[in-house]
């Protein structure tokens, strides 16, 4: 499929109109973006909402976690990186909290 021919794909547009319509008033509405690091570089939905909070210069916090470590760039931009070895456990609940309460200033 073309470049051309993707964006006049039914599928593209409907898409492209969710990520207008849904996911970007909920961006500008947030106060944050918390980005689970993914374990596959390819996810393209991580991608256009990282993109869309640097753009909206939406404060970051990266979460790592059981040994997924975020790429350099991002461990650069991000306003927070928050490393859960055991994943989201009861005490994580509790780092992130405090992630959240540094980046916000509450």
């Amino acid at each position: 499929m073309s470049y051309e021919d993707a964006w006049n794909d039914p599928d593209m547009r409907r898409w492209v109109d969710h990520v207008l319509s849904d996911m970007k008033p909920k961006m500008e509405a947030s106060a944050l973006v918390m980005q689970i690091v993914p374990s596959n570089y390819g996810d393209v939905k991580l991608w256009v909402e990282l993109g869309a909070s640097i753009m909206m210069d939406k404060p970051i916090i990266a979460v790592e976690v059981e040994g997924r470590q975020a790429p350099a760039k991002l461990r650069a931009i991000a306003d927070e990186v928050v490393v859960l070895p055991r994943g989201v456990t009861p005490q994580a609940s509790s780092e992130l909290e405090a992630a959240v309460r540094r980046v916000t200033g509450r």
